[in-house]
């Protein structure tokens, strides 16, 4: 690997069935570089993967479930078992890899010295089966070069996930862009390339799943930029502002302004004004964009239900729960 030492791959899961099983397969002969790490599964991932020849670490289920806490651990017993590895990709056991992938984002760290994270496309499987998936498909679409972060699949350099001890394993949601803000703050850099990566299946059939992972983007918004509150990198900042407004200020101001007259309830039009702006500039002609216009604003609604379910658990000194939204 040009110096850089092998490849090393890390799948986390939690009940993805033949999502999994999909997952490990598209690895092929790189499944003996493979440690699958499960947070407690119950269909038989386990034995799936073992048959597959992946190594399988359990998880102690005595311990909070979290992503970072699985792809730590993974880490770990990767670089143990194999010490000649230098780059990791993380994958998330929903999604299948491409198969010319891990080459070429290779070559882009050789290439690029300084940078410490390469992701490329993620896809949804079938994105026309429901909004929501045509919604996650759309927001994997992000722009190519130089990036913030990173999501939860990405090929990354040993000796930087190292330098920042890896990922913040009390992070429920949003551990991706905090890990890739300390690399950043060390100068290593985080590049977004044109090639496809990994084959997402969101499986997202039902409203209330939807509803559920918003609620945990709230969730992510509040606890991270708490975490950075005092910090100039004001990450996430403008994202809880936003969900507090359109969900919480704009509410409490209508009905404040209801006490003086009914012409308050104009304040209302904000909403479906705010979701045809958003539909409007992302191409009127299509109907999805309008119905994504309306989810988007629903949304603000979940995710400050996410940032109180954080604050209100915070000011209990209560650990944050693992919010999912599969099955």
């Amino acid at each position: 690997m040009n110096g850089q030492g092998a490849i090393g791959i890390v799948v986390i899961g939690r009940n993805e069935g033949q999502r999994l099983i999909d997952c490990l397969t598209s690895l092929g002969s790189r499944i003996t570089a493979t440690v699958y790490v499960d947070s407690g599964s119950t269909d038989g991932s386990v034995e799936a993967a073992q048959r597959l020849g992946a190594r399988v670490l359990q998880l102690d289920m005595t311990s909070g479930f979290t992503a970072a806490r699985a792809r730590n651990a993974g880490f770990a017993r990767l670089v143990a078992s194999q010490p000649e590895i230098g780059l990791v990709q993380f994958v998330d056991g929903d999604c299948m890899v491409d198969a010319g992938w891990l080459a070429r984002a290779a070559e882009e760290l050789r290439l690029y010295p300084d940078c410490a994270v390469v992701c490329g496309r993620r896809r949804e499987r079938r994105p026309d089966a429901t909004i929501y998936n045509w919604l996650c498909d759309r927001e994997w679409d992000t722009p190519i070069g130089e990036a913030d972060a990173c999501g939860g699949d990405a090929l990354m350099r040993r000796t930087a996930f190292e330098a920042v001890r890896g990922y913040r394993e009390d992070l429920v949601a949003g551990e991706e862009p905090e890990l890739c803000l300390r690399l950043r703050r060390l100068n290593w850099k985080i590049r977004r390339i044109d090639h496809e990566m990994t084959l997402h299946d969101a499986a997202i059939t039902r409203f209330g799943q939807w509803w559920r992972r918003s609620v945990r983007a709230g969730h992510a918004f509040a606890e991270v930029s708490w975490m950075y509150r005092h910090a100039p990198d004001r990450i996430w900042q403008a994202s809880t502002r936003r969900a507090v407004l359109w969900s919480a200020l704009l509410p409490a101001s209508l009905l404040l302004a209801l006490l003086v007259g009914p012409a308050a309830l104009l304040l209302l039009l904000a909403y479906p004004a705010q979701a045809a702006r958003l539909a409007l500039k992302a191409g009127w002609r299509d109907l999805r964009n309008w119905q994504g216009g309306a989810l988007s604003i629903l949304g603000k609604f979940a995710e400050v239900d996410g940032v109180l379910r954080f604050h209100l658990r915070r000011l209990q000194h209560r650990r944050s729960q693992l919010i999912e939204y599969k099955g």
